[in-house]
């Protein structure tokens, strides 16, 4: 398969914003590459049009090359000099259109010179990624220009955005699960046996390879793997005890909602790994909690969750702020980081214990496999959990965890149907936080999607973020608000610079805005918010014309905590639906 191929089905993508034509389009390519490479192409094709080489958990080296270091490799394949291809990149806004645009001006490449195939990018891509060391610099960039002097104008476009991380295809895992679906298992009517696979792996090529050879018999054998991250449950949100006890029909446990870091740990005899909430590997950073599972974890294979919290030693473990623990987060003076702020490990779940998958047992008896195998000690504990079976009783140990240091709680359905889905946010699972129990809106976490300049004393700053919520049907990023209050100084005069790396020439093809950002963003910071009420809005996107025709909602007088949350990507954030549940909640009471 010639990558001028692959890249003509991007093309046809970046067309097009319909959902709908464009699983229809990557149907066709995930056909056609199985047709002519087989599986080997299908999995290839599934992790390059996700932006990367391999899953982000497994921790190898992935693509992703500076814009400059990409002009420099265009200058050498081209014979130009550097600053005219960064010239034309500020005039394209995009260093594959640059690219793209100066390759049509060449003369006629030679007829036998060999054209690149699918395979040979991936595998240079591969081999770009590894290189490491001394003088590594000078040979991804000689690496990069001898695929670019072979590249067609339309290849060394997406080549480009390739390994910038800037693809902007604006298709995501969810529609490619759809296209899979469609091109190899009769239809999206069968797209939740594969969804769920893709849950219990983390792994979409992986899924695809197997749905190509194997079809949905062979995904339906799909389960639990000891190494692979489970993609986490979430919980919904309700603002008082009675609406839990209600929503979970008294069937539940309340457990002390900690503010630390959720991880997922993998034990295979000695060897751990452990996964943050973005199934990203965080092993490195945490080596106290590696230490503390090898002594108190029983099993000896085993998966399980819970939260790590930074603790004060100078008081009882006292337990401090997420923003504290997350200090820990670095590639550099760990041992001095691990000294500086302690951790502890809070176990909530199991999931898979010496080769049984535990994740459709309902959450008592997951609880009860989990205190089977927990040797409880110094910094090593289950998170305290309480049958409730009353509003009183939630409303008791809500007022207890609050008084420990604790955000809240998570109040669990001990139901018969209360298995961990995987992937899922579930009414299974509901929070409980004080912050809930104000008048207030929030806190909701929001996806920042462009920025617009400051004016005054801001001038020559970003003045406010335009923030969105995800509409978890269309895959696509809604604006519910532009948040320019609760920064400090200090934080405004860094914005600049905390948004630099995700700076776009134009908004992603996610993001859905009636508003036009002076500057636009790659999704991918998230950020605490703060409201007043959720308001009626003609110019917000997020739930347009689901509430009242030609109107969105939005979040009035929002503010920014001052908390960033680096664990969470944008898949992870606020939902549309979430949004809309506020404003029904809250119109109800006022009236």
């Amino acid at each position: 398969m010639l990558f001028r191929i692959v890249c003509e089905y991007y093309l046809r993508l970046e067309q097009t914003t319909k959902r709908l034509e464009m699983i229809a389009i990557m149907a066709e390519l995930l056909k056609k590459i199985m047709e002519d490479l087989g599986a080997e192409g299908i999995e290839k094709i599934v992790y390059l049009t996700q932006g990367k080489l391999y899953p982000d958990w497994t921790g190898k080296p992935e693509i992703g090359i500076a814009e400059k270091m990409a002009a420099s490799a265009v200058a050498r394949a081209l014979g130009v000099g550097v600053n005219r291809v960064l010239a034309l990149v500020h005039e394209e806004g995009d260093i594959g259109s640059a690219c793209e645009k100066l390759l049509s001006k060449k003369r006629q490449k030679p007829l036998l010179e060999t054209p690149l195939t699918l395979i040979s990018v991936y595998d240079s891509l591969v081999k770009n990624a590894a290189t490491q060391g001394t003088g590594s610099t000078d040979l991804k960039i000689r690496s990069l220009a001898g695929l670019l002097t072979v590249a067609t104008p339309i290849e060394a476009r997406y080549l480009l955005r390739t390994i910038t991380s800037n693809l902007r295809l604006g298709i995501a895992d969810m529609s490619v699960l759809d296209a899979l679906a469609e091109a190899f298992a009769g239809g999206k009517e069968n797209r939740p046996s594969i969804e769920r696979a893709y849950n219990l792996t983390s792994d979409l090529g992986y899924i695809a390879r197997i749905l190509a050879i194997d079809g949905l018999a062979g995904i339906e054998k799909i389960t639990v793997t000891l190494g692979k991250p489970i993609r986490m449950m979430a919980a919904q949100k309700l603002s008082t005890p009675a609406e839990i006890i209600e929503k979970l029909e008294g069937q539940c446990f309340a457990e002390w909602k900690i503010d630390g870091e959720r991880m997922q740990i993998h034990k295979r005899k000695k060897d751990v790994t452990i996964f943050s909430r973005r199934l990203e590997q965080i092993t490195e950073a945490y080596p106290d909690i590696v230490s503390l599972v090898q002594r108190h974890l029983k099993a000896e294979n085993c998966i399980v969750e819970g939260e790590c919290v930074a603790i004060d030693t100078s008081e009882p473990n006292k337990m401090l702020p997420f923003q504290v623990l997350m200090r820990r987060r670095r590639k550099y003076g760990i041992e001095e980081m691990v000294e500086e702020i302690p951790a502890a490990l809070f176990l909530f779940d199991c999931l898979y214990i010496d080769g049984e998958d535990l994740t459709q047992l309902p959450y008592t008896a997951r609880r009860s496999r989990l205190e089977e195998i927990v040797k409880s000690g110094d910094r090593f504990n289950l998170v305290p959990a309480f049958p409730t079976p009353t509003a009183k009783a939630i409303d008791k140990i809500f007022r207890e965890a609050i008084e420990k240091g604790c955000e809240g709680i998570i109040a669990k359905s001990s139901g018969s149907n209360s298995i961990y889905r995987a992937g899922g946010r579930s009414w299974l699972w509901v929070k409980l936080k004080e912050s809930y129990q104000a008048q207030a809106i929030g806190p909701v976490d929001l996806v920042v999607v462009g920025a617009l300049w400051g004016r005054g004393r801001r001038a020559k700053m970003y003045g406010s973020l335009l923030a969105a919520v995800l509409d978890e049907e269309t895959e696509r990023l809604k604006t519910v608000c532009k948040v320019g209050t609760g920064f400090s100084d200090e934080e405004l005069e860094q914005l600049q610079s905390r948004f630099k790396p995700y700076v776009l020439p134009s908004m992603d093809p996610l993001v859905d805005s009636k508003i036009e950002a002076n500057v636009w963003f790659k999704p991918a910071l998230v950020f605490q918010v703060f409201g007043d009420e959720i308001t009626r809005s003609p110019i917000h996107t997020c739930a347009y014309d689901i509430i009242t025709p030609n109107e969105g909602l939005a979040i009035r007088f929002p503010r920014f905590d001052g908390t960033w949350r680096p664990d969470k990507s944008w898949r992870e954030a606020t939902t549309v639906n979430q949004i809309i549940t506020l404003y029904k909640e809250q119109t109800r009471v006022q009236t």
